[in-house]
């Protein structure tokens, strides 16, 4: 009994050891997999759209769901302008973010229309400097595309949106 006691104990630490090993190398790897501070370089089927969204026109609300100002759960809903870089209407950019902490970041989901196509963003926004969302659909001349967005206000009620979007 003693004997089988001790086998399965020598097997739990082998697994343990065997797990921890792996787990330091898969990390190892998948750091090295995304190497930061190096130059993108276009992938084939990467595509890069620069818009701005027009925060001071269209529509917007915000409402207040918990205590008096900015807190945890209030939703902000808005429907604007889609502009290119030369600020000519495109499209629209439709959505809403709940805050999740006040002051700091809400959690998001918007989409950019466009006369062939749309696409479909979601992550947190910080309240100030540039956030960066996941594409996590797309539609008509967009569909199968992935990728990421950057948003960053411009502090004239406009954000820059800059979108990289490649085929998996």
């Amino acid at each position: 009994m003693k004997r089988k006691i001790a086998s399965i104990g020598a097997l739990l630490i082998a697994g343990v050891l065997t797990y921890i090993v792996w787990s330091q190398g898969a990390v190892s790897a998948a750091t090295l997999a995304v190497p930061l501070h190096q130059p993108k370089t276009l992938r084939r089927d990467e595509i890069r759209i620069i818009t701005i969204a027009d925060g001071t026109r269209g529509e917007k609300r915000a409402m207040d769901t918990g205590s008096n100002g900015s807190s945890q759960g209030d939703l902000f809903v808005f429907d604007q302008p889609l502009l290119d870089q030369s600020r000519r209407d495109i499209g629209s950019n439709s959505g809403y973010c709940v805050t999740t902490k006040s002051g700091v970041h809400s959690q998001c989901q918007w989409t950019l229309k466009f006369d062939d196509g749309s696409i479909i963003v979601a992550g947190q926004e910080a309240e100030s400097g540039k956030s960066v969302l996941a594409v996590i659909g797309a539609t008509g001349k967009f569909s199968g595309f992935t990728g990421e967005m950057s948003s960053e206000p411009n502090g004239d009620g406009t954000f820059t949106q800059e979108l990289t979007l490649f085929r998996p």
